[in-house]
């Protein structure tokens, strides 16, 4: 399996570009971002972890956006992955996104993985006009677009919610950008993975990731879909038997959250890491 570390990001946490060179020098394969451009103060939607209107951490409110992150940590590396844990493209113009990613990943070499997210904060999706009972439709589309402007020499894409003629846009991605679903390990989620992505990653609410990638894996199939998923499992502490479990159901990559307070915090957890998880 690949080993990640992930960040939530924030204006109070180590910088991209202090941590992600940390990040490739201990060994790690990937660098995942969140992304939440405002949290209204008043809301409806609960978070997925409290059940209630209560957030968790008040990251929430300072998240830095994804994009730049990449880039600053693009401008450092070398090797690493770079991707979202779980960016939320609806909100966006999906051409001016379709060229943010595209730049990204031209920079960097191809090193780009694009994990997205349907948005539990309901409120949010709202400010940018996004039906919460169409979101998932939305999101189709924008993905199809997207990948219409970054493969296609003369680009176009009609739909309810995305629509423009025969256009040129470039850079074009140097390969495939991954599309990774951050949801829930329902049917329902996977069917819509195997129909339009690449693969799953897990929420911090997932138990019985093993079985439920087995299940992923045979929706695949059950879709035509060649190969297997790409899943990304959140871990918080390494556990070998754990590991072994998810490594023969069919779990891809495992991350694992950064310490961020500062640069010898983070360094020393990444060397411990690590050497636990024999990354090199």
């Amino acid at each position: 399996m690949s080993i990640g570390i992930v960040q939530f990001t924030s204006d109070r946490g180590l910088a991209p570009q202090r941590l992600a060179p940390l990040i490739e020098r201990a060994g790690f394969a990937s660098y995942f971002v969140p992304e939440h451009g405002h949290i209204p103060t008043r809301r409806d939607a609960a978070h997925p972890g409290t059940g209630t209107a209560e957030l968790p951490d008040d990251r929430y409110l300072r998240t830095l956006d994804p994009w730049t992150v990449l880039a600053a940590a693009a401008a450092v590396t070398e090797k690493i992955e770079l991707a979202t844990a779980v960016a939320l493209p609806v909100q966006a113009d999906p051409i001016t996104l379709a060229k943010t990613i595209a730049t990204v990943d031209h920079l960097s070499g191809g090193r780009v993985a694009l994990g997205v997210g349907f948005g539990w904060n309901l409120d949010e999706l709202a400010d940018h006009g996004v039906p919460a009972g169409r979101r998932r439709t939305m999101l189709r589309e924008y993905l199809e677009a997207m990948r219409a402007l970054w493969r296609d020499e003369e680009a176009e894409y009609q739909g309810e919610f995305v629509s423009f003629g025969p256009s040129w846009a470039w850079p074009k991605p140097p390969g495939t950008v991954p599309v990774l679903v951050g949801a829930g390990g329902t049917e329902k989620n996977f069917t819509w993975i195997a129909r339009h992505a690449d693969g799953w990653i897990t929420t911090p609410q997932d138990r019985g990731i093993a079985e439920a990638a087995g299940r992923l894996t045979q929706v695949w199939r059950e879709h035509g879909r060649d190969g297997a998923p790409r899943i990304v499992a959140l871990d918080g502490r390494p556990d070998p038997d754990r590991l072994a479990r998810w490594g023969a159901a069919g779990v891809t990559d495992v991350l694992y959250p950064a310490v961020d307070s500062s640069e010898q915090a983070a360094a020393e957890y990444l060397e411990g890491l690590a050497g636990v998880l024999s990354v090199r």
